[in-house]
C-alpha cells in the first residue's frame, strides 16, 4: 500500500505542516465528528428518535478512519448514542487513530492527555481508542499508562455494544482481533459533519502487500473487498439524498476483487464460477458510473504495481469518473524501492506514467514521497528529484522517513540518514513540487473548467469554493450559485494551489 492513504494526511518531523500538501483536499489532519441533529439522529439507515447518551468523536489519518468513524458512529446510534461536539459533557470520547507517522501518534497521545484531563470533572465519562494505535499499543494504554479504558481495532467495530457493557461494569475492554470478512458492508454510516455534497464509500479494507515502511498490514491485516451490490446500493442511496460525489476508499482499491467474499490472496482457491464471474476494480468503477451518471466518482488510493490498463480505459470512457490519480511512488530510486519491498522499478512506473497520459489526456497525477529512507544517498535523492521533473505531479504528500514499530524496517534496517539530511532533501522536494504545482495550475489559465461546488471560501464568504475533475481547488464568486451545483468557471488566475475565476453558468460537462 502507499503510505497516505489512503489518504493519510501526516507530517514529518520537525517541520510546518502546511508545507506537505498541496492542494489535495482542504481536509484537516484531525476532525470532530458533529450531531446530525440536536439530540435526533436523522438519515441512518432507519435510525431515529432520542438518543440519551452522547458521544464525541476525533479521527486522524487517512480518509479510511474518517469513513470508519462514520460506521461508529452508526454501531453506537443503535445503542442510544448521539453524537456531539461537546467534549466535555460527552457520555463516551473515542479517538479514531493513525499509526503511519511518529506525529500523528504524539497527537493522538496529547489528546488522550487532554481527555483524561476532563474526565476527572466528569468521572462517569468513558474514553476508548479505535483504529491502526489499537494492536501496538493496547497494554500500554490500558495497563501500564491507564489511560483509556477500552481499545478497539479496526475489524471490532460491531463488537463495540458488548465492550461498552465490559467498560460499564468497571472492566477494561479490548478486541483488537483482525478479521478476514469483515468489510461493515451491512452499515449505513452516519453521514456526520457532512457538506451533503461529498461522501466516503469503503470498497476494501486491508492490504497484502507489505511494504517494509508500512503498518497498514500489521494494523487492518489482509486485503478483502465488499459486496459490489452493497457499494452499489449505498452511492444509490447517497445520490436519492442529494450527494453530487463519491470518493471510493481503501488502503489499496487497485486490489479490489469480489468474487463471494474472502482474501483477495485466496482467489486462486475459487471455484471457476466464482472466477469468471468476479468483479475488479475498473468493473467496479463502469458499475457506479452508469449506477449514477450525474454523479462525480473519485477514488483513494492506487498502488502502482496493481493500476492496470482496464483501469485507465474505464476512466477515460466515462465522464463522471474523475481525471485524477493518486499514485504513490515513495522515491525514485530501483534501489530504494527494492528495500521498501515496492513491487515495481522506476521504468515501470515512468511507462504507467506514460500510458495515463495517452490514454486520459489532461488526467492530474499525486504523489506520495519519502526522504530520508534507510540507506538513501544523494544518488538515490538525485533520481527522486529527476522522477518528478519527468512526472510534474500535480499535488503530493511528502514525508521525511519515520521509524514505525513493527514494520520490516525498524526491525532490519537501520534509520541511518540523519536528521539534518532528511530535513534538507525534504525541502528540495517540497520545493520541487511547488514549482510543479504552479506549472499544472497554469495549464489551466484561459480555460473554462467544471467546478462541483463545495462550500464557501475560507478567505471570502462572497466566493465559492469548489474542485475540478482533476481535484484542483477553484474559487469564484457566488452570485446565484449554490453549494451542489456543477459550474462552468473561466480560469483567470491562480496560485501554486488554486484556480481563480468567475462562473460563466450551470455545466453539463459531466
Amino acid at each position: 500500500m502507499a503510505v497516505i492513504p489512503y489518504f493519510c494526511i501526516v507530517f514529518a518531523l520537525g517541520l510546518n505542516p502546511k508545507h506537505y500538501l498541496f492542494k489535495l483536499m482542504e481536509e484537516s489532519l484531525s476532525k470532530k465528528i458533529t450531531p446530525a441533529t440536536d439530540g435526533v439522529v436523522i438519515d441512518n439507515g432507519g435510525i431515529s428518535g432520542k438518543q440519551d447518551k452522547s458521544v464525541y468523536i476525533e479521527s486522524y489519518g487517512c480518509q479510511m478512519n474518517f469513513a470508519d468513524s462514520e460506521v461508529v458512529a452508526s454501531i453506537l446510534a443503535k445503542e442510544g448514542y448521539h453524537t456531539t461536539p461537546m467534549m466535555d459533557t460527552a457520555d463516551l470520547i473515542l479517538v479514531n487513530t493513525c499509526s503511519i507517522r511518529e506525529k500523528a501518534e504524539l497527537t493522538v497521545r496529547k489528546r488522550l492527555e487532554k481527555f483524561n484531563a476532563v474526565k476527572k470533572n466528569n468521572p462517569n465519562m468513558k474514553v476508548g481508542v479505535l483504529g491502526c494505535m489499537a494492536e501496538r499499543l493496547k497494554h500500554k494504554f490500558l495497563e501500564e499508562e491507564k489511560i483509556v479504558d477500552m481499545v478497539v481495532g479496526p475489524d471490532a467495530y460491531k463488537d463495540l455494544p458488548n465492550l461498552l457493557n465490559e467498560v460499564n461494569d468497571g472492566r477494561d475492554a479490548v478486541n483488537v482481533i483482525l478479521s478476514k470478512e469483515e468489510t461493515y458492508g451491512d452499515i449505513a454510516p452516519i453521514r456526520i459533519d457532512s457538506n451533503g455534497v461529498s461522501a466516503f464509500v469503503s470498497i476494501t479494507r486491508g492490504c497484502d502487500n507489505m511494504c517494509t515502511f508500512c503498518v497498514v498490514p500489521f494494523t487492518r491485516g489482509r486485503e478483502r473487498s465488499r459486496d459490489p451490490k452493497s457499494i452499489l446500493q449505498e452511492i444509490n442511496d447517497l445520490a436519492e439524498r442529494g450527494f453530487k460525489e463519491v470518493t471510493l476508499l481503501g488502503q489499496n482499491v487497485d486490489s479490489y476483487l469480489w468474487y463471494g467474499g474472502g482474501l483477495k490472496k485466496d482467489f486462486d482457491k475459487a471455484s471457476a464460477l466464482q472466477q469468471k464471474t468476479a468483479v475488479d476494480f475498473s468493473q467496479l468503477l463502469a458499475m457506479a458510473a452508469e449506477a449514477q451518471p450525474r454523479m462525480r466518482f473519485r477514488f483513494s488510493t492506487s498502488n502502482p504495481q496493481d493500476m492496470t490498463v482496464d483501469v485507465l480505459h474505464a476512466m477515460a470512457k466515462y465522464p463522471n469518473i474523475c481525471k485524477y490519480i493518486h499514485l504513490p511512488v515513495q522515491s525514485g530510486s530501483d534501489r530504494i524501492l527494492q528495500k521498501m519491498n515496492r513491487l515495481h522499478t522506476r521504468q515501470e512506473y515512468f511507462d504507467l506514467i506514460d500510458n495515463i497520459r495517452e490514454i486520459i489526456p489532461g488526467c492530474a497525477i499525486s504523489q506520495d514521497m519519502i526522504a530520508g529512507f534507510p540507506t538513501e544517498t544523494e544518488e538515490d535523492h538525485q533520481d527522486t528529484l529527476s522522477l518528478m521533473d519527468y512526472v510534474k505531479y500535480d499535488f503530493g504528500f511528502m514525508f521525511a522517513y519515520s521509524e514505525r514499530p513493527g514494520t520490516l524496517a525498524e526491525r532490519k534496517m537501520e534509520d541511518d540518514v540523519p536528521a539534518d539530511v532528511k530535513k534538507r532533501r525534504l525541502n528540495e522536494i517540497i520545493d520541487k513540487q511547488q514549482e510543479h504545482s504552479r506549472y499544472r495550475t497554469e495549464e489551466f489559465l484561459g480555460k473554462t473548467v467544471c467546478v462541483l461546488i463545495e462550500k464557501a471560501s475560507k478567505r471570502s464568504n462572497d466566493h465559492w469554493s469548489g474542485r475540478t475533475t482533476q481535484n484542483t481547488v477553484v474559487v469564484f464568486p457566488k452570485e446565484n450559485y449554490q453549494v451542489g451545483d456543477f459550474v462552468d468557471v473561466k480560469i483567470e488566475d491562480c496560485t501554486s494551489a488554486t484556480l481563480l475565476g468567475t462562473a460563466v453558468g450551470h455545466s453539463n460537462q459531466i
